[in-house]
Formats: C-alpha cells, structure tokens, sequence
C-alpha cells in the first residue's frame, strides 16, 4: 500500500494523496456500481407505477413503457371514490393506528420490566415472548379462526386490533428488552432514592430514555401492519353489511380490485389505487430514516 512520507513538503504530499483517494475510489467503484443498480432495481418499479397511473388504459396497453402524454390526476380521484380506495384507507386507520400505540405501550412495558427487573420465572416468560418470533403465523390461522368466531370478534376493527398487537408483540418487545438493557441503571436508581414509584420513573425517566427504539419500532410495526394481507383476509369481510359498505382495509381491498380488473378493465384505476396506497409508507420511512437508523445503530453498539 502507497504511503506518504511525512519529511516531505506539502507540495510534494498534495499528489501522493491525490493519488491515495484515486485508487480507494477505485478499490470502491464495485460497491457503488452494485448499490447504484440496486437503487435502480428498487425505484424504477415505484416510478413505473406512478407514471402509469398517470396515464389512460390505452396508453398502458400499446406503450407501457413510454411516458404519459397527458397527466390524468382524475384517475386519482376515482380510485379513491368509485373504487373504495378512500374506504379502505379509513378502515386501515382505524385498525392500525390503535393497534400501534397498544403494541408500544405493553411491549415497551412488559420489556422495561424483564430488562430492569430479578423475580422467579423471568427467564422463562422472556423465552415464550421469543418463542413467537419462531411461530409461523400459518400455523395459526385455523385455531385463530375459531378463536375469534367463539368470541365474537371475527368481523370486526377492534377483534383485528387485537390479533394486530399479539403478533406484533414479540418481536417489539424482543427489541424494547435489549434497548432499555443499555440504558443508565444509575438514573432509575438516582429516580427511585429521590421518591420517585416505579411507575413514575418508567413513564417519566425510562420511557423518554427509550424514544429512539419507541420510533424505530413503531415504523416497523406500522409497515408491516399496514401492509398486513393474511390476517386481515381470515378475520375481515363483507357479510352482513348493507351494499355499498366495506370493512376491507387496503391490502384486501388491492386484491379485490386486481380480481375485478379482469371484468372492469380500469388498469389506470389500479395503478392510481397503488401508488396511493405506497404514499404513506414512503412518506413515513423518509420522515423518519434516521431515526431508524440511530435506533438500530444505538442498540447495535451499546447491546
């Protein structure tokens, strides 16, 4: 490897690291040509779907590569309205949100709990919570189904909720443990000689201690509630609501639309429902990138 000698004056120094960065530039080049096609591989089928919502059907048919010659925001306007996609979006809100704040709130506890705290069994409660991580969810599916008839929660947001925020437990509360275990015990302890109960140091020392785990896994359990398909299509249909009335949430209601499109043709409907159905997901993961990445990063390092 090229070293500089240091006697050297600075005249003579400038080239030999010049010629240093040139060739780490290089010894690199593979990896930013392998993330640049990645990047590609990944954005262009997010391009491709926002443009052809933009277009007509006709357009999608006989050019589906080429750029729209007319910029058609109706198609917007009517997947929201005349294909339900505005229905569908309430009805995720109302699922995911909920289910959310529940899955943040007793995870972030049961995990405080099992990171700070030595009672008998405790050991053995922290191995079930993983025991999930390792359940296929299909394996599930038949006893929760009967399950949730039996309790008459089948059918409806809150019984969705529910299922919502068991599955979502164990991972959540997977990552909460190792997160608050690099936390100061020094400050829980500083809390509790000062007078504090163990509910006030949790919510008013701990909790705000662990906000960058708090954001990160609720990006990820918003991901992947929102875009949640099985469950939703084991508990959730139609029956017995009046016409013109669903309770799909979006990832049925996506399906249902590709299964009509074999009937309706309305291909730049179906793009338009698509692209809004992405928007948030982008939206949340740009937002909040880096504090992802900062509470990934701090777990990693301090675990």
């Amino acid at each position: 490897m090229a070293t500089i000698d240091v006697t050297k004056g600075p005249a003579e120094i400038q080239p030999a690291a010049k010629k240093l960065n040139i060739l780490k530039i290089i010894k690199q080049s593979p990896v930013y040509i392998l993330l640049a096609f990645w990047a590609v591989v990944v954005i262009y089928p997010l391009a491709w779907t926002f443009f052809s919502a933009l277009r007509t059907d006709r357009e999608i048919m006989f050019t589906p590569w080429g750029m729209p010659t007319q910029l058609h925001f109706e198609n917007f306007v009517r997947a929201w309205t005349k294909a339900q996609i505005g229905a569908f979006f309430v009805n995720t809100m109302i699922v995911v949100l909920p289910s959310l704040i529940a899955t943040l709130l007793f995870s972030s506890m049961v995990a405080y709990v099992l990171a700070r705290y030595e009672f008998p069994g405790k050991r053995v409660i922290y191995y079930l919570f993983l025991t999930g991580l390792m359940f296929p969810i299909f394996l599930a599916l038949v006893p929760l189904y009967f399950i949730m008839e039996f309790l008459q929660l089948r059918n409806t947001f809150h019984g969705l909720m529910v299922v919502y925020v068991a599955f979502s437990l164990s991972f959540t509360i997977f990552f909460m443990v190792g997160f608050f275990k690099t936390l100061p015990r020094e400050l829980m302890e500083a809390a509790i000689i000062d007078g504090a109960s163990h509910t006030q140091t949790f919510l008013q020392v701990m909790l705000p201690l662990a906000k960058p785990g708090l954001v990160t896994m609720a990006i990820f359990n918003f991901l992947g509630q929102w875009n949640q398909f099985i469950l939703p299509t084991l508990l959730m249909d139609n029956t017995g609501l009046p016409e013109g009335q669903t309770n799909y949430v979006l990832s049925q209601g996506l399906y249902f639309l590709q299964i009509q499109q074999h009937y309706a043709n309305d291909w730049s409907g179906m793009f338009a429902a698509v692209s809004l159905v992405m928007i948030p997901t982008l939206i949340v993961y740009i937002i909040f990138q880096e504090k992802i990445e900062k509470g990934l990063t701090v777990g990693a390092l301090k675990g």
